[in-house]
């Protein structure tokens, strides 16, 4: 009975493969090509998450910047032209309060380094805008990037208005 089956097994593979050639262990590259794609998006997926963490924290502090920013009174134009409905603000009083709040500011994790950039002021005189600019550490890929001359850097932009009542 035994003999019977095998012959019959055999058979079948001839029918399943008619010109003869066996497998050749081709499952190994399989494996290995679908572990590389699988391991990238691991790396993907973390190196993405700490870019986003990164750029809450700098929207955090763009926030907070923005918020005391708004407070900072341009003392020439309130008291030269009274004060109206919000603090009147002009670009250097926005600055300076932003430059001296990001001093005062330790450097959140993940992120190597900040500054403030073009854009930062006042568009109306009762505004107050603050663009912070940073470079984010990516855990995995970081060292990579940093070799080839490249990093990711992220900008984000704050508005706050202080009115008063």
């Amino acid at each position: 009975m035994a003999q019977q089956t095998r012959r019959r097994g055999a058979r079948l593979w001839r029918v399943a493969n008619p010109d003869g050639r066996r497998d050749t262990g081709q499952i190994g590259l399989l494996i290995l090509g679908l572990f590389s794609i699988v391991a990238l998006l691991v790396v993907g997926a973390i190196d993405v998450t700490a870019a986003q963490l990164a750029r809450m924290r700098i929207l955090d502090a763009a926030d907070a910047i923005a918020l005391d920013a708004a407070d900072s009174l341009e003392e020439a134009s309130a008291y030269g032209h009274g004060v109206q409905d919000a603090v009147a603000l002009s670009d250097a009083s926005v600055l300076a309060a932003a430059s001296d709040h990001l001093s005062r500011t330790p450097l959140p994790t993940g992120l190597i380094r900040w500054t403030l950039v073009d854009g930062t002021g006042t568009p109306d005189g009762r505004t107050a805008v603050v663009r912070l600019q940073g470079q984010a550490q990516l855990p995995i890929t970081g060292g990579i990037l940093g070799a080839l001359g490249g990093s990711v850097t992220i900008t984000v932009e704050s508005r706050a208005r202080a009115p008063l009542q």
